[in-house]
């Protein structure tokens, strides 16, 4: 009396992992999207007060003097611009060249970031404001506070460094510019010809016949 056997169950399919050029298109949106993010918070953080007080006038009482990110510090807008037109440069460059461009990226956001942080309680932009409102070399600024934007470029710079590291791996793989970008190739010249005939009928057209 034979056993009935029981059916072998089928082998469930593996999961297949997806194509390195479907990741590498993944990356280079979310490296576009990180990039394009963090300069609008660094070059909008810069534009608000990062620090506020007040100077005592002889005459005029009580001044409130304020100072914005790029009053503070420059670096952190500068280094913004920097890192969008790296961005734009990845599709125009390819190899090593994209590996230089992640590094440029990656540095501008830390340079962005280090700035940011210290100049979330610097006050010397606010006594320079003082002294030239008041024309008073010595003016000092008094009851200082600083706000939460230099904390908001210092994220900014955080996503552009990260933008940059995502360039440095995964940017040789990205696709670059069509065709018609690159430089136009040099004309053929025109084939010799074989008999007199056609002699005459290549300088009816202008063209050279002796050019090999």
């Amino acid at each position: 009396m034979s056993v009935p056997t029981q059916p072998r169950a089928e082998a469930a399919p593996a999961a297949t992992a997806p194509a390195p050029a479907a990741v590498g298109r993944r990356m280079l949106g979310v490296m576009l999207l990180l990039t394009a993010l963090g300069a609008v918070l660094v070059l909008t953080a810069v534009g608000r007060v990062w620090a506020e007080g007040r100077v005592a006038g002889s005459a005029a009482g009580t001044l409130e003097v304020s100072a914005t990110g790029s009053r503070i510090s420059e670096l952190p807008g500068g280094l913004a611009l920097v890192a969008l037109a790296a961005a734009v440069a990845v599709f125009a460059v390819r190899g090593a060249g994209r590996i230089a461009v992640g590094v440029l990226t990656l540095l501008s956001g830390l340079g962005v970031a280090a700035t940011a942080a210290a100049g979330a309680g610097d006050s010397t932009a606010l006594h320079a404001e003082a002294a030239r409102k008041l024309a008073l070399s010595g003016a000092r600024a008094t009851g200082i506070s600083h706000t939460a934007w230099p904390w908001l470029a210092l994220l900014g710079g955080l996503l552009l460094a990260l933008a940059g590291l995502l360039t440095v791996r995964y940017g040789r793989g990205w696709p670059t510019m069509g065709s018609r970008y690159d430089a136009p190739t040099r004309k053929a010249p025109a084939k010799a010809a074989e008999s007199p005939a056609d002699l005459w009928k290549a300088l009816d057209r202008g063209e050279d016949p002796t050019a090999g």
